[in-house]
C-alpha cells in the first residue's frame, strides 16, 4: 500500500496461545510501523477485556529486538481498559475508554487481528469487525470457523479433492459412554495423533505409539475441546506452504520442519535452541509445485481470504502427499514458518502485512452495499 493508514493490532487473548499471539502482534506491529503506518496496539487480557497498550510502550517494543526467541520477544498486555465502538466516518472503529463510551482514544480504518486459537482465529472476533463494519485482516468468519475446527475442514478439503490423512473423530459424551475405547479408532494404525478439533499450536496434542494410553492421550485432548480428532501417523516429511491473497490467491516457496522426537511440538516451536525450519525445503520440482497447488485449493475450498499456511505430510517412499491443516492466521513471530517461505519468494515481511492491509480494504469494498 502507498497510503499510510490507522491500523489496529488486536492481539493477546483468553485462548491458551495467549502468549503467542503477544509474540506474532509485536512482529506484526513492527513490520506495519516500518511500511509508515500508524499502529494502536489493543491486548485482550485472559479475561477477555480489552486494554489500550501505551504509545511509548508500544514504539520501546518496537524499537527493541529481542535475543530470545520468539516467545521471549513479545507486545505486553497493559494500559486502559477500552471498548470498540462504530466510528464516526463510515468503514472505521472507535476505541473508546470503557468508563466514558463518548471518550474517543483512537480512530481504526483497518483492525489486523493477530489472535490465535478459539476466541481470535476461529470466527468470533471476525464476527465482532464484521458487526462492526470494519476492514479486517485476513479470513472472514466462515472461513475462520472451518480453518480452526479440524473435522469441519477436513469435510471441506475431502469434498474439493484434496487429500487427507485417514482419521476419525468423536466427542466427550461418545467417549465417556464407550466400553472399549479401541473400538473408536479401530481401522487406523499406530502410531496415531490424538488432537482438541479447535486448537492450535500443537496445544493438547499426543502422539500414541504401540503399547502407549489411548486414554490419557483423549483425556488430554479433552482438557481443551470437547470433540476429539485422532489421525493415523503417515512416516514422512513435515512441510509447510504460505498463501496470501483474495479473487486469486498465491503460493509461496515450501518450507520444511525438522525436529527431534518424531513431532513438532509446543515446546519445540517456542522454546526449541535450534531452528527446525528447512527454507526452501529440498524437494523435487514436481513435488514443490504440487504441493502450492494443493496448498491454494485447499485455501479455496474453506473459503480463504488473505492468508493461511498449509501444513503437508509426504510420504516419499509411496510419493503420496497430505494436508494435514490449514491454520488461517499462523505464527507471524520472526522465527515463523509464515513470513520466512515469503521471504523466500521475494516478498519480505513488511510487504506481506502490506499486502493482507491492502486485501482487508478490497473485501470490505466488495461487500453488499460497498464500503459504507
Amino acid at each position: 500500500m502507498r497510503t499510510a493508514v490507522r491500523i489496529g493490532v488486536l492481539f493477546g487473548g483468553p485462548s491458551a496461545e495467549h502468549e503467542v499471539s503477544c509474540a506474532s502482534a509485536l512482529g506484526v506491529a513492527r513490520a506495519l510501523v516500518e511500511r509508515g503506518h500508524q499502529v494502536v496496539a489493543l491486548g485482550i487480557t485472559r479475561e477477555g477485556g480489552m486494554r489500550l497498550v501505551p504509545e511509548p510502550v508500544l514504539a520501546e517494543r518496537c524499537a527493541h529486538v529481542g535475543a530470545g526467541r520468539a516467545i521471549d520477544d513479545r507486545l505486553p498486555v497493559t494500559g486502559p481498559a477500552v471498548e470498540l465502538r462504530t466510528g464516526e466516518r463510515a468503514g472505521t472503529v472507535a476505541v473508546t475508554a470503557a468508563d466514558a463510551p463518548g471518550a474517543v482514544q483512537a480512530e481504526l480504518d483497518v483492525v489486523f487481528p493477530v489472535l490465535h486459537g478459539p476466541y481470535g482465529e476461529d470466527g468470533v472476533v471476525q464476527g465482532l469487525l464484521e458487526s462492526l463494519r470494519v476492514p479486517y485482516v485476513g479470513c472472514g468468519i466462515l472461513a475462520s470457523a472451518v480453518g480452526m475446527d479440524k473435522v469441519a475442514m477436513k469435510r471441506a478439503l475431502r469434498a474439493e479433492g484434496v487429500p487427507t490423512t485417514p482419521h476419525v473423530w468423536f466427542d466427550a459424551p461418545t467417549w465417556r459412554a464407550a466400553e472399549d475405547p479401541e473400538k473408536l479408532v479401530v481401522g487406523l494404525r499406530r502410531p496415531l495423533f490424538v488432537k482438541p478439533a479447535r486448537m492450535g499450536s500443537s496445544i493438547g496434542i499426543s502422539r500414541v505409539a504401540e503399547g502407549d494410553d489411548l486414554t490419557a492421550a483423549v483425556e488430554e485432548a479433552l482438557r481443551h475441546d470437547h470433540v476429539v480428532l485422532v489421525e493415523q501417523g503417515v512416516t514422512g516429511r513435515e512441510l509447510e506452504c504460505g498463501v496470501l491473497g483474495g479473487w486469486h490467491p498465491e503460493a509461496s516457496a515450501v518450507g520444511e520442519v525438522r525436529v527431534a522426537g518424531g513431532w513438532f511440538d509446543y515446546r519445540q516451536k517456542y522454546f526449541g535452541d535450534a531452528d527446525p525450519m528447512i527454507v526452501p525445503a529440498p524437494l523435487p520440482d514436481e513435488v514443490t509445485e504440487r504441493i502450492r497447488e494443493l496448498s491454494v485449493r485447499a485455501f479455496t475450498a474453506i473459503g480463504g481470504w488473505g492468508l493461511a499456511r498449509v501444513d503437508f505430510l509426504y510420504d516419499e517412499t509411496s510419493g503420496d502427499l497430505f494436508v494435514n491443516e490449514l491454520n488461517t492466521l499462523p505464527g507471524f513471530t520472526a522465527h515463523s514458518m509464515y513470513p520466512k517461505v515469503w521471504a523466500e519468494s521475494g516478498v519480505d515481511y513488511p510487504e506481506v502485512v502490506d499486502r493482507l492491509v491492502a486485501l482487508a480494504f478490497t473485501r470490505h469494498a466488495a461487500r453488499p452495499g460497498g464500503a459504507a
